[in-house]
């Protein structure tokens, strides 16, 4: 795959075409100077929830919709539509299955107990980095693990968040009874249930609700990492964090099985050659980047920092951590699918994806 992914570059190919999956009216201008006629252009709508400013559109995904609208002679064409203007953060997926978009993003913590199997890869202790998250959810995909849950469309590829972070204003987590009485957004149920055996309440709130509620004191806190805790301008609000791994997030960028199964061999080809593990690392190198940098930004204004880096062992967050990973586990398990075979799975994915 010829997509190069630069730090700090961000390629201004957003694609001012419309229409959703409709044949242009224009031509355009190919790679090797030749035409592509108005019937030929395929155009596809991607949503997804970051800001238009975020790294993921800038430095991920306006390079791969420039690379494939290349690699496909301007054949095919994708209009990225930011900040959840074309779907909801929780609907996308079923906007993708029923055709109204034809790419998403999907965080797979917004649809409880949609996707149980692959939530076992955010339980605490697997992962410690955006590019470990994305490599053990795409190589659970590519070994058949977890590939069931995603039948109802052609998944792209998988996308891990960074380590979680508890980020609060004016009220340092130290130990769990530090959250006691603390409402702390809760981006899945695996840190649903920390949260709530710790004495916290937690909440359900989709990222782009967050700067709002906090700084109306709607919630105390919320676990999210680094990354996104800087795309959505939350560093301005809070001022204390927690930089404790209880989880990671999650997310698919898959696309509708008709349309995908509508194109040509030859386009197939096209998108098949731009996803898997190439952009799932890509992906996960950004967010790398993206953890650090917020990071920085944050200690650099003052903010107070606890480093808890090994919460498993921790004596006091390690008993909490264990019951709520074995409660997890249970709840799947009872349900009739082997949880605990796919969490020895990710486990194994864990170390060989190691960085």
């Amino acid at each position: 795959m010829k997509l190069k992914l630069n730090a700090g570059i961000a390629l201004a190919a957003l694609i001012s075409f419309t229409g959703c999956s409709q044949q242009s009216e224009t031509t355009s201008t190919n790679a090797d100077n030749s035409t592509a006629s108005s019937q030929d252009v395929t155009t596809l709508r991607l949503s997804h929830f970051w800001p238009s400013t975020a790294a993921m559109q800038t430095e991920v995904l306006e390079p791969w919709a420039k690379q494939i609208e290349e690699d496909s002679n301007g054949r095919l064409v994708i209009e990225l539509f930011p900040s959840a203007t074309l779907s909801k953060p929780d609907t996308t997926y079923d906007s993708v299955v029923n055709g109204t978009v034809d790419i998403g993003a999907q965080v797979l913590g917004y649809i409880n107990g949609r996707f149980q199997l692959t939530q076992i890869a955010e339980l605490p202790g697997l992962a410690n980095s955006g590019t470990q998250m994305s490599c053990m959810l795409q190589k659970l995909y590519d070994d058949g693990d977890i590939s069931n849950e995603f039948e109802d469309t052609k998944p792209l590829f998988m996308i891990g968040a960074g380590p979680s972070v508890i980020h609060t204003v004016d009220n340092p987590i130290r130990t769990p009874d530090d959250l006691r009485g603390l409402r702390i957004r809760r981006p899945s149920t695996i840190a649903g249930d920390v949260i709530e055996m710790s004495g916290g309440s937690p909440v359900g709130l989709p990222v782009s609700d967050l700067y709002t509620s906090l700084q109306r004191g709607v919630i105390d806190g919320t676990s999210l990492p680094w990354s996104p805790t800087g795309d959505f301008k939350l560093t301005e609000i809070s001022n204390t964090h927690t930089n404790i791994p209880i989880y990671s997030s999650a997310l698919l960028m898959t696309m509708n099985k008709d349309k995908y199964n509508s194109l040509p061999d030859d386009l197939k080809k096209v998108i098949d050659d731009n996803s898997g593990t190439v952009m799932s690392t890509a992906v996960g190198e950004m967010f790398n980047r993206e953890d650090d940098k917020f990071h920085d930004q944050a200690a650099a204004k003052g903010d107070i920092m606890v480093d808890i880096p090994d919460p498993l062992n921790d004596p006091a967050w390690g008993p909490i951590l264990t019951q709520a990973t074995q409660k997890y586990l249970d709840d799947v398990e009872a349900t009739g699918l082997p949880a605990q075979e796919v969490y020895q799975k990710a486990q194994a994915a864990s170390e060989f994806c190691q960085s």
